[in-house]
């Protein structure tokens, strides 16, 4: 299920994003911080996933009721653009030029696979809306400083960093899905591939059909494209996952190739 952040109470999710929320005056002494729930909220999504998160678990993990959290976050909504805003403060907002901006670049793009390998839980929740936070609006000021100075226009710098971070994102989700797909199924990779490949040329009629039906992917299969990759002997990453991490590393290449040759380009 996709969450969508930015649909709480506007004035409450602002001033809990930027640190803005007046503290009670009257009443007894506030036993907990909106830092101590947002850390027990996001441990609780990274070890559980998202749809663990609860007002109710969080309270739980905290040793409080649910009651005593509504004092601080009004509801589950809110909870998410903090948790989502804080988590993003974990991320560089520094990468110097001084090997190019290719570099700069690319150790981005690198920070963010790692910040999604740590929280794939954010790979659940809809990058449509932006949450509008300090640490949101720091990474992208970030990212948008690598290009800036390379002779592209406003929205040429705009786009560059958008394509990166939905091909980041994209790849970092397959990964994740491809993980946990065996406990999701019950059936490991291999155990799903053997249960099936038998009979896939059953219902096809053998070598010939391939060849005549779908003569690219027969061509492609001969010049071994489905081998397996070299890996460590110990390695117990599945195929499916590392032909995705192989992709991820083709693929960042081939669209840092892309974008160098279209910044030489305006700059000529």
């Amino acid at each position: 299920m996709t969450e969508y952040v930015s649909h709480g109470d506007p004035r409450r999710s602002m001033a809990l994003l930027w640190g803005k929320c007046e503290a009670p005056t009257r009443g007894p002494k506030q036993a907990l911080t909106v830092p101590e729930i947002v850390t027990a909220a996001v441990e609780l999504a990274d070890t559980e996933g998202l749809a663990a998160v609860s007002m109710r678990k969080v309270a739980d993990r905290l040793g409080r009721s649910p009651m005593a959290l509504y004092t601080y976050v009004p509801s589950k909504a809110e909870l998410l653009d903090i948790m989502l805003d804080t988590v993003f403060g974990e991320v560089a907002i520094d990468y110097p030029r001084d090997q190019g901006w290719r570099a700069a670049a690319e150790a981005s793009a690198r920070d963010g696979w790692a910040f999604y390998e740590r929280h794939p839980w954010v790979l659940q929740i809809s990058g449509a809306r932006s949450l509008l936070g300090p640490h949101e609006l720091d990474l992208y000021e970030a990212q948008l400083c690598v290009f800036d100075g390379l002779a592209l226009t406003g929205r040429d710098m705009n786009r560059i960093v958008m394509v990166i971070g939905d091909f980041v994102r994209g790849a970092a989700k397959a990964v994740s899905d491809a993980r946990q797909a065996p406990g999701a199924t019950g059936l490991s990779d291999d155990d799903w591939w053997e249960a099936r490949s038998a009979l896939l040329d059953e219902m096809v009629g053998g070598p010939e059909t391939w060849a005549e039906r779908w003569p690219t992917i027969t061509k492609i299969g001969d010049e071994n494209a489905f081998d397996q990759l070299d890996r460590a002997p110990d390695d117990d990453t599945s195929y499916i996952v590392w032909e995705l991490l192989d992709a991820f590393e083709f693929g960042l290449q081939r669209l840092l190739d892309g974008i160098e040759r279209y910044i030489d380009s305006r700059a000529s």
